[in-house]
């Protein structure tokens, strides 16, 4: 039987169907040998052990974790013969033979990310006070997000909390967790906080969590981020780049929200001591006034330049009381939410109490007394209060609302 011609091309291709049907996918241990990148984006290098030698490509943004020569690595691909005759293996995912590879590849990341500037503490934003709306980056099966959401309802309740439901571990989760971040940063209306947790496990377990690609997109999370992963001695590079680390998902938990019981009584003590203020600025301007009035009882004999500058004083007085109930009705309304109707009874009470006063005040005055048709009248610059004080054909001054009148006394009564 003559055997079939075929061309060099046509050969390399059923080698390369061949070897796609053999063995469709591999898992071959080595350690890295000649690992370089071309054109920023090419990934080659060499797999080794004591006998032979691999060839290796893959992608550059395949590459999750920086890797150098000497790293005992797990490469899974598939075989192929190049157009150059080169036996190569085709790589889609590597994985660290060891926690201590696995380190010493995540120790390279994080000083090249560090001397970026990626985790400077100038960059770190505070978490909102009060959030109203928080994005959850977390397996919505998991016990981390069980016990998230049951300390964020117990701590304050009423929040709403939207979940990226994603996988927290393995060779699709970090694509999963950025592109949760993502539609978190795309969201509208933006959620006040972003939180990102898993629960604890070994380091290859939280690997994703420290990959290139998702400390990058926790450091330019359009809302601030916490990041709360493993157990409290775990530390991924996500935990650098967040906005806040938290030792564990309960943590986050307790460190995005406030406790409803510590601000209700931080509440309560500011309002008893802005009462006690309040009362004590009252009772002092009170005593003022008091003061006040009794002083003008005692200046109303004297000449009407004197009155007029106690009148004086009293109105500056009274513009002060106005001015201190302004600002103290401003102080009331930015608490009126956390004040109860007793408080606010006290206060319409004692203001009602000051416009009393400051009626009561007005009262006072003399020149309202002369305008109700009274007159004051003076003999020799003293007020005459009895017609035995003048006799007849004596001058006298007779003061009325408006100018004063000189007249002769003609005739007296008892």
């Amino acid at each position: 039987m003559t055997p079939q011609i075929i061309t060099v091309s046509q050969f390399l291709s059923i080698v390369n169907e061949t070897l796609k049907y053999a063995f469709p996918e591999v898992i071959i241990e080595g350690e890295v040998s000649g690992f370089k990148v071309n054109q920023g984006k090419f990934v080659f290098f060499d797999l080794k052990d004591n006998d032979n030698v691999l060839s290796c490509f893959m992608m550059l943004h395949q590459l999750r974790l920086p890797i150098e020569d000497g790293m005992k690595v797990r490469v899974t691909g598939h075989a192929k013969v190049t157009k150059v005759s080169r036996f190569s293996l085709t790589v889609k995912a590597i994985e660290f033979a060891g926690e201590g590879e696995l380190k010493r590849a995540m120790e390279i990341l994080k000083q090249r990310l560090e001397s970026e500037g990626l985790f400077s503490e100038a960059r770190k934003r505070p978490l909102p006070p009060f959030p109203q709306r928080i994005g959850l980056i977390t397996s919505g099966t998991s016990a981390a997000y069980a016990d998230f959401i049951k300390i964020i309802n117990a701590r304050w309740g009423g929040i709403e909390i939207l979940l990226a439901d994603v996988t927290v571990q393995g060779p699709t989760a970090p694509d999963q967790l950025v592109g949760a971040l993502e539609y978190f940063n795309q969201l509208s209306p933006p959620v006040d906080a972003v939180a990102m947790i898993r629960g604890g496990g070994s380091l290859e377990d939280l690997q994703a969590f420290s990959t290139e690609q998702v400390a990058r997109a926790v450091a330019s999370s359009r809302a601030p981020i916490i990041v709360g992963v493993g157990h409290e001695i775990d530390f991924s590079l996500a935990d650098y780049a967040a906005d806040l680390r938290a030792a564990t998902p309960t943590d986050a938990a307790r460190l995005i929200v406030p406790d409803r019981t510590e601000i209700l009584a931080r509440i309560d003590h500011r309002e008893r001591r802005l009462t006690t203020g309040i009362n004590q600025q009252i009772m002092q301007l009170q005593g003022r006034l008091e003061r006040s009035v009794s002083l003008l009882g005692n200046y109303l004999r004297l000449p009407r330049e004197r009155i007029q500058q106690h009148e004086s004083a009293l109105r500056l007085n009274l513009e002060r009381l106005k001015a201190l109930q302004s600002r103290t009705e401003q102080t009331i309304r930015s608490y009126n939410a956390r004040m109860d109707l007793s408080f606010r009874y006290k206060l319409s009470r004692d203001s009602e109490r000051l416009e009393t006063l400051a009626r009561l005040l007005h009262g006072y005055d003399p020149t309202a007394v002369l305008k109700r048709g009274y007159a004051i009248v003076r003999k020799d610059n003293r007020v005459i209060q009895s017609s035995d004080q003048v006799q007849k054909q004596d001058a006298v001054v007779i003061q009325l609302a408006k100018g004063s009148l000189e007249a002769t006394v003609k005739e007296t009564h008892s």
